[in-house]
């Protein structure tokens, strides 16, 4: 993904996340809807639940919410929990955010406009770089 920031923009945040894909495997088998319900809006368990090898989807979303707590140095707990950001396709298919209300208020708290997300996952790993900035 190739972003050009706008004249005077400004890195606010940036955060990482890589997770195995099997350790999300096996807590979906362990917790099923429990564990899902918990992490994923209603929009992104449907979406995983079209695809072929759901479970690295998830473990993306999961990577992509770790990612972005970490752009607001809050980790996920009380002022960003798991559903305060969700990820959704553009497009082009690519990935963007869309952030609750709570999210949204650390957003305008931090002094930034904009969360971008690149997603990436193989047979193994899942991993997402986020950014929050400021246009």
């Amino acid at each position: 993904m190739n972003i050009q920031l706008p004249p005077g923009g400004v890195l606010v945040g940036l955060g990482a996340d890589l997770i195995e894909v099997e350790r999300i495997r096996g807590v979906i088998e362990r917790h099923g809807d429990r564990f899902l319900d918990r992490i994923l809006t209603a929009d992104e368990k449907a979406y995983c639940a079209t695809m072929k090898h759901p479970h690295k989807h998830i473990a993306a979303r999961f990577a992509a919410k770790e990612a972005i707590s970490k752009c607001f140095t809050t980790g996920i707990g009380q002022e960003f929990g798991w559903k305060s950001a969700s990820v959704y396709h553009g497009t082009r298919h690519e990935p963007l955010v869309r952030l609750d209300e709570q999210g949204q208020a650390l957003l305008t708290h931090v002094g930034a406009t904009h969360v971008m997300l690149s997603l990436s996952h193989t047979e193994t790993h899942a991993m997402a770089v986020a950014a929050i900035v400021r246009a």
